[in-house]
């Protein structure tokens, strides 16, 4: 498992989902798609303070997720 991924980040991972049930960018679109991960807006790069911030989380279904992680995420560079 990713560092970071553990029991921790499922049990937040599961109370946000509840919360947070439809995948945001499917809704933005006009349909009611569950969400099924719990995405890092800005990605943390391994920042922990980054990784456990609410504010930077996002339901997604995993289609707009891998997509996202595909085209957005993959060549962003963070320092810290």
């Amino acid at each position: 498992m990713l560092r970071g991924y553990g029991r921790e980040w499922q049990k937040a991972r599961r109370f946000f989902l509840k919360r947070h049930p439809w995948c945001v960018r499917c809704k933005e679109k006009g349909r009611l798609v569950p969400a099924t991960v719990v995405d890092h807006i800005k990605p943390h790069r391994g920042d922990e303070k980054l990784f456990w911030d609410e504010t930077n989380w996002q339901p997604l279904c995993k289609s707009c997720h891998d997509h996202k992680t595909m085209t957005e995420d993959r060549d962003i560079e963070y320092k810290y």
